[in-house]
Protein backbone atom coordinates (compact mmCIF):
# COMPACT_ATOMS: atom_id res chain seq x y z
CA UNK A 1 0.00 0.00 0.00
CA UNK A 2 1.25 3.63 -1.00
CA UNK A 3 0.11 6.11 1.82
CA UNK A 4 1.10 10.14 2.57
CA UNK A 5 1.25 10.81 6.23
CA UNK A 6 1.84 14.27 7.86
CA UNK A 7 5.71 15.18 8.50
CA UNK A 8 5.50 14.25 12.12
CA UNK A 9 6.31 10.84 11.95
CA UNK A 10 5.06 9.92 15.63
CA UNK A 11 1.75 11.42 15.23
CA UNK A 12 0.87 9.89 11.76
CA UNK A 13 1.49 6.63 13.33
CA UNK A 14 0.45 7.02 17.00
CA UNK A 15 -2.92 7.94 15.90
CA UNK A 16 -3.38 5.37 13.75
CA UNK A 17 -5.94 7.58 11.58
CA UNK A 18 -5.97 6.23 7.98
CA UNK A 19 -7.59 9.77 7.30
CA UNK A 20 -6.03 11.87 4.40
CA UNK A 21 -5.43 10.65 0.78
CA UNK A 22 -2.37 9.37 -0.82
CA UNK A 23 -0.71 10.59 -3.57
CA UNK A 24 -0.51 8.90 -6.55
CA UNK A 25 2.81 10.27 -7.83
CA UNK A 26 5.43 8.78 -6.89
CA UNK A 27 7.72 7.62 -9.38
CA UNK A 28 10.80 7.96 -8.06
CA UNK A 29 12.77 7.86 -11.86
CA UNK A 30 15.94 9.47 -11.32
CA UNK A 31 18.97 7.41 -12.00
CA UNK A 32 21.61 8.64 -9.84
CA UNK A 33 24.40 6.82 -11.24
CA UNK A 34 25.15 4.33 -13.66
CA UNK A 35 25.38 1.43 -11.36
CA UNK A 36 22.66 2.42 -8.84
CA UNK A 37 19.03 3.51 -10.03
CA UNK A 38 17.07 4.31 -6.75
CA UNK A 39 12.99 3.64 -6.46
CA UNK A 40 11.78 2.89 -10.24
CA UNK A 41 8.28 3.22 -10.85
CA UNK A 42 7.07 3.46 -6.98
CA UNK A 43 3.87 5.24 -6.18
CA UNK A 44 0.42 4.74 -5.89
CA UNK A 45 -2.75 6.33 -4.29
CA UNK A 46 -4.85 5.20 -1.58
CA UNK A 47 -5.69 6.43 2.03
CA UNK A 48 -2.99 7.68 4.42
CA UNK A 49 -2.33 9.55 8.06
CA UNK A 50 -2.08 12.75 6.65
CA UNK A 51 -4.55 14.39 8.82
CA UNK A 52 -8.35 14.27 8.43
CA UNK A 53 -8.40 17.72 6.66
CA UNK A 54 -8.03 16.47 3.14
CA UNK A 55 -11.10 13.51 3.24
CA UNK A 56 -13.22 16.55 5.06
CA UNK A 57 -12.55 19.62 2.54
CA UNK A 58 -13.14 16.59 -0.43
CA UNK A 59 -16.02 15.34 0.75
CA UNK A 60 -17.22 19.20 0.13
CA UNK A 61 -15.20 20.19 -3.02
CA UNK A 62 -16.47 19.75 -6.53
CA UNK A 63 -15.55 17.07 -8.46
CA UNK A 64 -16.43 14.80 -11.44
CA UNK A 65 -15.28 12.89 -14.15
CA UNK A 66 -14.73 14.30 -17.80
CA UNK A 67 -18.57 14.22 -18.55
CA UNK A 68 -20.32 17.01 -20.36
CA UNK A 69 -23.23 17.02 -17.42
CA UNK A 70 -21.04 17.45 -15.18
CA UNK A 71 -18.67 19.99 -16.20
CA UNK A 72 -21.46 22.25 -17.23
CA UNK A 73 -23.23 22.18 -13.68
CA UNK A 74 -19.64 22.81 -12.18
CA UNK A 75 -18.56 25.36 -14.89
CA UNK A 76 -22.24 27.59 -13.92
CA UNK A 77 -21.28 27.32 -9.91
CA UNK A 78 -19.18 30.27 -8.96
CA UNK A 79 -18.00 29.88 -5.40
CA UNK A 80 -20.47 30.90 -2.98
CA UNK A 81 -18.13 32.52 -0.05
CA UNK A 82 -16.71 31.20 2.66
CA UNK A 83 -19.18 28.52 4.37
CA UNK A 84 -19.20 28.05 8.35
CA UNK A 85 -16.36 27.28 9.75
CA UNK A 86 -14.25 28.22 6.12
CA UNK A 87 -11.20 30.62 7.03
CA UNK A 88 -11.82 34.43 5.47
CA UNK A 89 -10.40 35.56 1.89
CA UNK A 90 -7.00 36.66 2.55
CA UNK A 91 -6.94 40.43 2.66
CA UNK A 92 -6.72 42.42 -0.50
CA UNK A 93 -3.70 43.72 -1.72
CA UNK A 94 -1.40 41.07 0.73
CA UNK A 95 1.50 40.54 -1.70
CA UNK A 96 1.94 36.96 -2.65
CA UNK A 97 5.06 34.94 -0.81
CA UNK A 98 6.13 33.92 -4.20
CA UNK A 99 5.06 35.36 -7.29
CA UNK A 100 4.79 34.11 -10.57
CA UNK A 101 8.18 34.97 -11.81
CA UNK A 102 9.55 33.64 -8.84
CA UNK A 103 10.07 36.62 -6.74
CA UNK A 104 9.86 35.84 -2.77
CA UNK A 105 8.34 38.06 -0.82
CA UNK A 106 8.38 36.08 2.58
CA UNK A 107 5.96 37.11 5.24
CA UNK A 108 7.33 39.25 8.53
CA UNK A 109 7.87 36.86 11.71
CA UNK A 110 5.29 37.97 14.19
CA UNK A 111 6.33 41.10 16.22
CA UNK A 112 8.75 40.72 18.97
CA UNK A 113 6.91 41.55 22.49
CA UNK A 114 3.53 40.40 21.13
CA UNK A 115 1.44 37.43 22.28
CA UNK A 116 3.14 34.77 20.60
CA UNK A 117 3.00 30.59 20.59
CA UNK A 118 5.64 28.41 19.90
CA UNK A 119 5.03 24.86 18.00
CA UNK A 120 6.58 22.08 19.42
CA UNK A 121 4.89 18.91 17.39
CA UNK A 122 5.94 17.96 13.70
CA UNK A 123 2.25 18.81 12.42
CA UNK A 124 -0.17 20.68 14.56
CA UNK A 125 -3.46 21.00 13.48
CA UNK A 126 -5.66 24.87 13.51
CA UNK A 127 -9.17 24.47 13.67
CA UNK A 128 -11.94 27.02 12.88
CA UNK A 129 -12.95 27.17 16.11
CA UNK A 130 -11.66 26.46 19.77
CA UNK A 131 -13.00 22.30 19.51
CA UNK A 132 -11.50 19.79 18.09
CA UNK A 133 -14.62 19.35 16.78
CA UNK A 134 -14.62 21.80 14.20
CA UNK A 135 -13.35 21.91 10.69
CA UNK A 136 -9.09 21.53 10.28
CA UNK A 137 -8.27 25.02 8.16
CA UNK A 138 -4.75 24.62 8.37
CA UNK A 139 -1.81 22.82 9.64
CA UNK A 140 1.95 24.67 11.89
CA UNK A 141 5.45 22.53 11.70
CA UNK A 142 7.34 22.15 14.63
CA UNK A 143 9.14 25.66 15.64
CA UNK A 144 6.78 27.95 13.93
CA UNK A 145 6.32 31.24 15.98
CA UNK A 146 2.71 32.56 14.81
CA UNK A 147 1.38 35.77 16.34
CA UNK A 148 -1.95 35.33 18.33
CA UNK A 149 -4.88 37.64 18.40
CA UNK A 150 -4.80 37.22 22.12
CA UNK A 151 -2.47 35.54 24.92
CA UNK A 152 -5.78 34.57 26.82
CA UNK A 153 -7.70 31.23 26.64
CA UNK A 154 -10.34 31.31 24.06
CA UNK A 155 -11.97 28.39 26.31
CA UNK A 156 -10.99 24.65 27.24
CA UNK A 157 -13.32 22.19 25.40
CA UNK A 158 -10.86 19.09 24.85
CA UNK A 159 -7.63 21.50 25.81
CA UNK A 160 -6.87 22.07 29.61
CA UNK A 161 -4.21 24.26 28.45
CA UNK A 162 -6.63 26.64 26.85
CA UNK A 163 -7.28 27.32 23.04
CA UNK A 164 -5.52 30.18 21.69
CA UNK A 165 -6.46 32.33 18.71
CA UNK A 166 -4.03 32.83 15.66
CA UNK A 167 -3.78 35.53 13.55
CA UNK A 168 -5.58 35.41 11.02
CA UNK A 169 -8.10 32.93 11.76
CA UNK A 170 -7.73 29.57 13.82
CA UNK A 171 -7.32 27.80 17.20
CA UNK A 172 -4.74 25.74 18.48
CA UNK A 173 -4.22 24.02 21.65
CA UNK A 174 -1.59 24.92 23.99
CA UNK A 175 -0.38 21.49 25.92
CA UNK A 176 1.67 18.95 24.25
CA UNK A 177 2.18 20.07 20.72
CA UNK A 178 2.14 23.91 21.30
CA UNK A 179 3.80 25.93 24.22
CA UNK A 180 3.10 30.34 25.55
CA UNK A 181 6.79 29.74 26.18
CA UNK A 182 9.41 30.38 23.22
CA UNK A 183 12.16 28.96 25.19
CA UNK A 184 11.29 25.65 24.73
CA UNK A 185 14.02 22.94 22.98
CA UNK A 186 11.97 22.14 20.21
CA UNK A 187 10.32 25.35 19.28
CA UNK A 188 14.04 26.36 19.52
CA UNK A 189 16.03 23.30 17.77
CA UNK A 190 13.43 23.48 15.21
CA UNK A 191 13.47 26.74 14.31
CA UNK A 192 14.79 26.33 10.60
CA UNK A 193 11.84 27.48 8.61
CA UNK A 194 10.98 26.02 4.92
CA UNK A 195 12.94 28.93 2.53
CA UNK A 196 10.55 29.98 0.42
CA UNK A 197 13.15 31.79 -1.88
CA UNK A 198 14.66 28.86 -3.20
CA UNK A 199 13.28 26.19 -5.52
CA UNK A 200 13.24 23.49 -2.69
CA UNK A 201 12.17 24.34 0.81
CA UNK A 202 15.08 22.26 2.49
CA UNK A 203 18.38 20.37 1.47
CA UNK A 204 17.22 16.89 0.33
CA UNK A 205 19.65 14.09 -0.07
CA UNK A 206 18.24 10.48 -1.17
CA UNK A 207 20.18 7.38 0.24
CA UNK A 208 22.68 5.70 -1.53
CA UNK A 209 23.99 3.93 1.17
CA UNK A 210 21.76 2.54 4.03
CA UNK A 211 22.47 3.62 7.85
CA UNK A 212 21.80 4.97 11.23
CA UNK A 213 20.22 8.25 12.41
CA UNK A 214 21.32 8.85 16.03
CA UNK A 215 20.33 10.94 18.66
CA UNK A 216 23.67 12.41 19.60
CA UNK A 217 27.01 12.46 18.15
CA UNK A 218 28.50 8.79 17.94
CA UNK A 219 32.13 8.56 19.52
CA UNK A 220 34.01 6.09 18.61
CA UNK A 221 32.49 3.23 20.63
CA UNK A 222 29.56 4.28 19.31
CA UNK A 223 30.61 4.15 15.67
CA UNK A 224 32.28 0.55 16.23
CA UNK A 225 29.15 -0.71 17.39
CA UNK A 226 26.52 0.80 15.01
CA UNK A 227 28.72 1.54 11.85
CA UNK A 228 30.78 -2.22 11.53
CA UNK A 229 32.01 -1.25 8.19
CA UNK A 230 32.64 1.97 8.40
CA UNK A 231 36.08 2.13 6.77
CA UNK A 232 34.98 -0.23 3.99
CA UNK A 233 31.57 2.41 3.08
CA UNK A 234 33.81 5.92 3.28
CA UNK A 235 36.67 3.74 1.06
CA UNK A 236 33.34 3.30 -1.39
CA UNK A 237 32.46 7.19 -0.58
CA UNK A 238 35.85 8.83 -1.72
CA UNK A 239 35.89 7.18 -4.89
CA UNK A 240 32.37 7.27 -6.41
CA UNK A 241 32.23 10.11 -8.21
CA UNK A 242 28.61 10.67 -8.88
CA UNK A 243 27.74 10.31 -5.22
CA UNK A 244 30.65 10.52 -2.98
CA UNK A 245 33.07 13.02 -1.51
CA UNK A 246 33.93 15.07 -4.23
CA UNK A 247 29.91 15.58 -4.60
CA UNK A 248 27.31 18.06 -4.15
CA UNK A 249 28.95 20.06 -0.78
CA UNK A 250 27.20 23.04 -2.35
CA UNK A 251 23.61 21.41 -0.82
CA UNK A 252 25.04 20.82 2.47
CA UNK A 253 26.39 24.90 2.10
CA UNK A 254 22.85 25.79 1.77
CA UNK A 255 22.68 27.50 5.00
CA UNK A 256 26.30 27.98 5.81
CA UNK A 257 28.11 31.29 7.40
CA UNK A 258 31.32 30.16 5.55
CA UNK A 259 32.88 28.11 2.96
CA UNK A 260 33.35 24.46 3.62
CA UNK A 261 36.55 22.68 3.19
CA UNK A 262 36.90 19.83 0.63
CA UNK A 263 34.74 16.82 2.44
CA UNK A 264 38.18 14.44 2.06
CA UNK A 265 40.54 17.42 3.85
CA UNK A 266 37.73 17.84 6.74
CA UNK A 267 37.63 13.91 7.35
CA UNK A 268 41.64 14.00 7.58
CA UNK A 269 41.94 17.22 9.44
CA UNK A 270 39.01 15.93 12.03
CA UNK A 271 37.47 19.57 11.78
CA UNK A 272 34.95 19.98 13.95
CA UNK A 273 32.52 22.93 12.96
CA UNK A 274 28.70 24.19 13.20
CA UNK A 275 27.70 22.18 15.69
CA UNK A 276 24.19 22.91 17.16
CA UNK A 277 23.68 23.48 20.24
CA UNK A 278 21.36 21.00 21.33
CA UNK A 279 24.31 18.13 20.32
CA UNK A 280 26.81 19.84 22.02
CA UNK A 281 28.66 18.32 25.29
CA UNK A 282 26.92 15.13 24.21
CA UNK A 283 23.02 16.05 24.28
CA UNK A 284 20.61 14.50 23.30
CA UNK A 285 18.49 15.57 20.17
CA UNK A 286 15.16 17.57 21.87
CA UNK A 287 12.69 14.54 20.68
CA UNK A 288 11.19 15.51 17.93
CA UNK A 289 10.83 12.63 16.40
CA UNK A 290 9.51 10.62 18.92
CA UNK A 291 12.19 7.67 18.33
CA UNK A 292 13.97 9.03 21.51
CA UNK A 293 13.47 6.21 24.28
CA UNK A 294 15.58 6.67 27.12
CA UNK A 295 18.54 9.29 27.69
CA UNK A 296 20.81 6.16 26.82
CA UNK A 297 20.01 6.09 23.05
CA UNK A 298 22.54 7.02 20.55
CA UNK A 299 21.18 4.93 17.74
CA UNK A 300 17.35 5.74 17.19
CA UNK A 301 16.90 4.93 13.41
CA UNK A 302 17.72 3.64 10.25
CA UNK A 303 18.06 5.08 6.68
CA UNK A 304 17.79 2.98 3.46
CA UNK A 305 18.57 3.17 -0.30
CA UNK A 306 14.59 3.74 -0.37
CA UNK A 307 14.47 7.00 1.87
CA UNK A 308 14.55 10.37 1.01
CA UNK A 309 15.18 12.54 3.67
CA UNK A 310 15.11 16.69 3.84
CA UNK A 311 17.47 18.63 5.86
CA UNK A 312 17.67 21.97 8.15
CA UNK A 313 20.92 21.82 9.68
CA UNK A 314 24.58 20.52 8.40
CA UNK A 315 27.82 20.25 10.09
CA UNK A 316 31.20 18.74 10.55
CA UNK A 317 31.94 16.23 13.63
CA UNK A 318 35.68 15.16 14.20
CA UNK A 319 36.16 15.61 10.48
CA UNK A 320 32.88 13.54 9.54
CA UNK A 321 29.84 15.38 7.75
CA UNK A 322 26.30 15.23 9.15
CA UNK A 323 22.94 16.57 8.56
CA UNK A 324 19.72 16.94 10.96
CA UNK A 325 16.57 16.25 9.52
CA UNK A 326 13.30 17.88 9.88
CA UNK A 327 12.06 15.75 12.36
CA UNK A 328 15.63 16.51 14.30
CA UNK A 329 17.18 12.67 13.93
CA UNK A 330 21.09 13.30 13.29
CA UNK A 331 22.27 11.14 9.92
CA UNK A 332 25.92 11.11 8.26
CA UNK A 333 25.76 13.19 5.32
CA UNK A 334 27.93 10.28 3.68
CA UNK A 335 24.81 8.00 3.15
CA UNK A 336 23.10 10.47 0.67
CA UNK A 337 23.47 12.00 -2.39
CA UNK A 338 22.85 14.96 -2.67
CA UNK A 339 19.66 16.64 -4.17
CA UNK A 340 19.86 19.48 -6.21
CA UNK A 341 16.43 19.00 -8.40
CA UNK A 342 15.63 20.32 -11.37
CA UNK A 343 16.15 23.56 -12.89
CA UNK A 344 13.04 23.99 -15.20
CA UNK A 345 10.72 26.02 -14.66
CA UNK A 346 7.72 27.99 -17.02
CA UNK A 347 7.01 30.88 -18.62
CA UNK A 348 4.90 33.90 -17.84
CA UNK A 349 2.62 34.62 -20.66
CA UNK A 350 2.21 38.15 -21.76
CA UNK A 351 5.89 39.02 -20.49
CA UNK A 352 8.08 35.91 -21.92
CA UNK A 353 5.99 34.53 -24.21
CA UNK A 354 2.67 34.65 -26.18
CA UNK A 355 -0.22 32.80 -27.84
CA UNK A 356 0.34 30.91 -29.81
CA UNK A 357 3.22 29.16 -28.61
CA UNK A 358 4.77 25.69 -28.31
CA UNK A 359 6.47 23.66 -25.35
CA UNK A 360 8.92 21.55 -26.35
CA UNK A 361 8.36 18.42 -24.52
CA UNK A 362 10.88 15.76 -25.75
CA UNK A 363 14.39 16.08 -26.28
CA UNK A 364 15.41 15.09 -29.95
CA UNK A 365 13.15 17.00 -31.85
CA UNK A 366 14.58 19.13 -35.21
CA UNK A 367 13.66 22.67 -36.72
CA UNK A 368 12.63 22.44 -40.29
CA UNK A 369 13.32 24.35 -43.19
CA UNK A 370 11.03 24.29 -46.95
CA UNK A 371 12.74 23.45 -49.71
CA UNK A 372 10.13 23.66 -52.67
CA UNK A 373 7.55 21.34 -51.20
CA UNK A 374 9.57 19.18 -49.01
CA UNK A 375 10.83 19.94 -45.69
CA UNK A 376 14.72 19.49 -45.14
CA UNK A 377 16.45 20.03 -41.53
CA UNK A 378 17.72 22.91 -39.92
CA UNK A 379 18.86 22.51 -36.65
CA UNK A 380 18.19 21.05 -33.13
CA UNK A 381 15.19 22.12 -31.11
CA UNK A 382 15.72 22.37 -27.20
CA UNK A 383 14.14 20.76 -24.90
CA UNK A 384 11.81 21.97 -23.02
CA UNK A 385 11.87 25.46 -24.74
CA UNK A 386 8.96 27.79 -25.65
CA UNK A 387 8.74 28.70 -29.41
CA UNK A 388 6.61 31.16 -30.96
CA UNK A 389 4.10 30.48 -33.72
CA UNK A 390 2.95 32.29 -36.44
CA UNK A 391 -0.39 30.02 -35.62
CA UNK A 392 0.07 28.30 -38.99
CA UNK A 393 0.20 24.29 -39.31
CA UNK A 394 0.82 21.49 -41.67
CA UNK A 395 0.98 18.49 -42.06
CA UNK A 396 4.10 17.15 -43.82
CA UNK A 397 4.48 13.17 -44.55
CA UNK A 398 1.33 12.95 -42.80
CA UNK A 399 2.81 14.44 -39.49
CA UNK A 400 1.16 17.76 -37.61
CA UNK A 401 3.41 20.55 -38.04
CA UNK A 402 3.54 24.23 -36.61
CA UNK A 403 5.27 27.27 -38.09
CA UNK A 404 7.75 29.46 -35.77
CA UNK A 405 8.14 33.37 -36.14
CA UNK A 406 11.29 32.67 -37.44
CA UNK A 407 9.55 30.59 -40.43
CA UNK A 408 10.87 27.30 -39.13
CA UNK A 409 8.54 24.39 -38.68
CA UNK A 410 8.45 21.85 -35.89
CA UNK A 411 6.48 18.52 -35.56
CA UNK A 412 3.81 17.58 -33.09
CA UNK A 413 5.68 14.31 -31.33
CA UNK A 414 7.94 16.88 -30.02
CA UNK A 415 6.31 20.29 -29.65
CA UNK A 416 2.87 20.84 -28.23
CA UNK A 417 1.09 24.16 -29.45
CA UNK A 418 -0.80 26.06 -26.64
CA UNK A 419 -3.14 28.50 -27.22
CA UNK A 420 -5.67 30.37 -25.18
CA UNK A 421 -9.09 28.59 -23.99
CA UNK A 422 -11.38 28.46 -26.60
CA UNK A 423 -14.36 28.43 -24.79
CA UNK A 424 -14.17 30.39 -21.50
CA UNK A 425 -15.75 28.60 -18.45
CA UNK A 426 -17.83 30.37 -15.76
CA UNK A 427 -15.36 30.13 -13.38
CA UNK A 428 -13.23 32.05 -15.62
CA UNK A 429 -15.74 34.94 -16.73
CA UNK A 430 -16.13 34.91 -13.11
CA UNK A 431 -12.80 36.30 -12.37
CA UNK A 432 -11.08 33.12 -10.67
CA UNK A 433 -7.92 32.00 -10.47
CA UNK A 434 -7.88 28.63 -12.35
CA UNK A 435 -5.35 25.55 -13.59
CA UNK A 436 -6.05 24.33 -17.15
CA UNK A 437 -4.54 20.97 -17.22
CA UNK A 438 -3.68 18.93 -21.19
CA UNK A 439 -2.86 15.24 -20.59
CA UNK A 440 -1.75 14.83 -23.77
CA UNK A 441 0.19 17.75 -24.20
CA UNK A 442 1.72 17.43 -20.75
CA UNK A 443 1.27 21.28 -20.00
CA UNK A 444 -0.60 23.45 -17.49
CA UNK A 445 -1.68 27.00 -17.87
CA UNK A 446 -2.87 29.17 -15.04
CA UNK A 447 -5.75 31.79 -15.65
CA UNK A 448 -6.76 34.59 -13.76
CA UNK A 449 -10.13 34.99 -14.89
CA UNK A 450 -9.78 34.99 -18.69
CA UNK A 451 -6.40 35.66 -18.79
CA UNK A 452 -3.67 33.19 -19.05
CA UNK A 453 -1.00 34.29 -16.96
CA UNK A 454 1.78 31.07 -16.62
CA UNK A 455 2.68 27.75 -18.46
CA UNK A 456 4.85 25.23 -17.95
CA UNK A 457 5.26 21.32 -18.89
CA UNK A 458 3.88 18.60 -16.17
CA UNK A 459 4.32 14.62 -15.74
CA UNK A 460 1.01 13.46 -15.34
CA UNK A 461 0.12 9.48 -14.54
CA UNK A 462 1.82 6.99 -16.47
CA UNK A 463 -1.08 4.98 -17.82
CA UNK A 464 -1.65 8.39 -19.88
CA UNK A 465 -5.63 9.02 -21.02
CA UNK A 466 -6.30 5.44 -19.60
CA UNK A 467 -9.45 4.94 -16.79
CA UNK A 468 -7.86 5.81 -13.72
CA UNK A 469 -9.42 2.84 -11.80
CA UNK A 470 -7.01 0.90 -11.32
CA UNK A 471 -4.37 2.41 -13.50
CA UNK A 472 -1.99 4.95 -13.08
CA UNK A 473 -3.79 7.37 -15.25
CA UNK A 474 -4.64 10.84 -13.92
CA UNK A 475 -7.98 10.98 -12.60
CA UNK A 476 -9.72 13.69 -15.00
CA UNK A 477 -12.68 16.27 -14.58
CA UNK A 478 -13.15 19.73 -12.58
CA UNK A 479 -12.06 19.83 -9.16
CA UNK A 480 -11.35 22.39 -6.59
CA UNK A 481 -7.69 22.38 -4.35
CA UNK A 482 -8.81 21.66 -1.05
CA UNK A 483 -5.82 21.31 1.04
CA UNK A 484 -2.29 22.45 0.77
CA UNK A 485 1.15 21.60 2.61
CA UNK A 486 4.26 23.23 2.14
CA UNK A 487 6.18 20.03 2.48
CA UNK A 488 4.25 16.14 3.22
CA UNK A 489 5.83 12.59 3.34
CA UNK A 490 4.86 9.89 1.18
CA UNK A 491 5.50 6.06 1.85
CA UNK A 492 4.80 3.03 0.93
CA UNK A 493 5.13 -0.88 2.01
CA UNK A 494 4.00 -2.24 -0.95
CA UNK A 495 6.23 -5.37 -1.28
CA UNK A 496 8.90 -4.52 -3.48
CA UNK A 497 8.17 -1.16 -3.80
CA UNK A 498 8.50 0.11 -0.47
CA UNK A 499 10.09 3.81 0.29
CA UNK A 500 9.54 6.99 2.38
CA UNK A 501 10.21 10.22 1.01
CA UNK A 502 10.41 13.21 3.51
CA UNK A 503 8.71 16.22 2.61
CA UNK A 504 7.96 15.97 -0.77
CA UNK A 505 7.45 20.15 -1.28
CA UNK A 506 4.21 21.92 -2.28
CA UNK A 507 1.40 19.05 -2.23
CA UNK A 508 -1.28 20.75 -3.62
CA UNK A 509 -4.75 18.34 -3.02
CA UNK A 510 -7.62 18.41 -5.22
CA UNK A 511 -9.46 15.27 -5.31
CA UNK A 512 -9.28 12.35 -2.64
CA UNK A 513 -5.33 11.14 -3.27
CA UNK A 514 -4.65 13.24 -6.22
CA UNK A 515 -2.38 16.62 -6.17
CA UNK A 516 -0.21 18.65 -7.40
CA UNK A 517 2.90 18.95 -6.14
CA UNK A 518 6.76 19.56 -6.89
CA UNK A 519 9.04 16.42 -7.75
CA UNK A 520 12.97 16.45 -6.70
CA UNK A 521 13.39 12.96 -7.75
CA UNK A 522 13.10 12.96 -11.59
CA UNK A 523 13.53 15.78 -14.41
CA UNK A 524 11.52 14.33 -16.90
CA UNK A 525 8.94 16.72 -17.19
CA UNK A 526 7.22 16.93 -20.70
CA UNK A 527 6.30 13.12 -20.28
CA UNK A 528 3.86 11.17 -17.95
CA UNK A 529 5.62 9.70 -15.33
CA UNK A 530 3.80 9.94 -11.79
CA UNK A 531 1.06 7.16 -10.47
CA UNK A 532 -1.65 9.67 -11.22
CA UNK A 533 -0.61 12.64 -9.38
CA UNK A 534 0.41 15.98 -11.17
CA UNK A 535 4.37 16.36 -11.15
CA UNK A 536 5.79 19.83 -10.76
CA UNK A 537 9.31 20.92 -11.47
CA UNK A 538 10.50 22.07 -8.01
CA UNK A 539 10.38 25.85 -8.82
CA UNK A 540 7.12 25.23 -10.85
CA UNK A 541 5.65 23.90 -7.81
CA UNK A 542 7.00 26.98 -5.90
CA UNK A 543 5.36 28.95 -8.10
CA UNK A 544 1.95 27.44 -8.26
CA UNK A 545 1.82 26.95 -4.54
CA UNK A 546 1.85 30.09 -3.77
CA UNK A 547 -0.49 31.68 -6.34
CA UNK A 548 -3.21 29.31 -5.95
CA UNK A 549 -5.87 29.70 -2.90
CA UNK A 550 -6.29 28.78 -0.27
CA UNK A 551 -3.04 30.75 0.56
CA UNK A 552 -1.22 29.34 3.52
CA UNK A 553 -1.36 32.05 6.55
CA UNK A 554 2.65 33.63 7.86
CA UNK A 555 4.16 30.61 9.31
CA UNK A 556 1.87 27.88 8.63
CA UNK A 557 2.49 24.97 7.21
CA UNK A 558 -0.51 23.78 5.29
CA UNK A 559 -4.04 25.32 4.97
CA UNK A 560 -7.36 24.41 4.14
CA UNK A 561 -10.52 25.39 2.26
CA UNK A 562 -13.21 23.37 1.04
CA UNK A 563 -15.17 25.70 -0.94
CA UNK A 564 -13.63 28.40 -2.76
CA UNK A 565 -9.82 26.97 -3.66
CA UNK A 566 -8.87 27.32 -7.23
CA UNK A 567 -10.75 25.24 -10.13
CA UNK A 568 -8.45 22.65 -11.54
CA UNK A 569 -9.86 21.44 -14.92
CA UNK A 570 -7.65 18.00 -15.76
CA UNK A 571 -8.58 17.03 -19.58
CA UNK A 572 -7.31 14.87 -22.60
Amino acid sequence: MHRTRATEQTQARGRGGRVAPLLRSLTFTATFSAACTLLAGVGGCGRSDAGQVAEEAASAAPSSGATTEVAAAVASAAPSGAAEDEPPPQAAGTPAVVDLSGVATPPPPAPEGSARLGIKALSVRAYARPTASSKVVGYLRAGAVVALESAESAGTEGCSGGWRKLKPHGYVCVGKEATLSLDDEIVRAASRRPDVTQKLPYMYGVVTRGGPAYARLPGEADLKRFEPGLKKHLAKWEKDKVSGAGYGLDVWQRWADKPAPPALEALEQKLTEGVPWYLQGGRQVPNLSGLVKSAEDVRIDEVSRRNGVAFVDSFLHEGRRYNVSTDLRVAPADRFRPIRGSDFHGWEIGKEIDFPFALIRRPGGKTWRLDGKKLVEAGDLAWRSAVPLTGKQQFFGGKLHYETKDGAWVDDRHAGRIDAAKKMPAWGKNGEKWLDINLTKQVLVAYEGTKAVYATLISSGEAGLADHEGTTATRKGIFRIHTKHVSITMDSDTVGEEFELRDVPYVQYFQDGYALHGAYWHDSFGRPKSHGCINLAPEDARRIFWWTEPQVPPGWHGAARSLTGTVVFVHP
